[in-house]
């Protein structure tokens, strides 16, 4: 799991071999300040998904840690701060929905080990190992969640 602030991009380059997670983080400091339509955009040559949300934030013994095998999660909220959490999936035990291949999840029922504050205009990248539970706090919030395919 990185935080990044969108200032710091530079420094992600050179992150992965394709930089489809720079460049992904360069579309996003190109488009953040754009109104805001619920959607989804295609980036990247067809090979990333920016999916933007309108979202129900909830309490966080509410929410499931969630995992994903294909893809990198990227987490940006636009309109005020999110609370998200995270577990290494390897420290995971409870189960509650087996990994649904078509839709790239799966759900654990355990605690998160860390709760963390993702700021306005920054991003929570977070890799196949990082279980998180997106989206704690309250009320209505407008983030993007970027969708990076893990190189084989």
């Amino acid at each position: 799991m990185i935080l990044i602030d969108l200032k710091d991009l530079e420094r992600f380059k050179n992150l992965d071999s394709k930089s489809l997670i720079y460049e992904a983080l360069k579309w996003v400091v190109a488009h953040v300040d754009e109104s805001f339509v619920k959607g989804t955009v295609i980036i990247c040559d067809g090979a990333v998904k920016v999916n933007k949300e309108e979202v129900a934030m909830m309490p966080a013994e509410k929410k499931m840690l969630e995992a994903h095998r294909r893809f990198i999660d990227i987490h940006i909220p636009l309109t005020e701060d999110e609370y998200i959490g995270w577990s290494h999936t390897s420290y995971l035990n409870n189960l509650i929905e087996k990994y649904d291949e078509e839709k790239d999840i799966e759900f654990y029922g355990d605690a998160a080990q860390n709760i963390f504050r993702v700021c306005r205009h920054q991003a929570a990248v977070f890799f196949p190992e990082d279980a998180h539970a997106p989206n704690i706090g309250v009320g209505i919030h407008h983030k993007l969640c970027i969708k990076i395919p893990v190189e084989p």
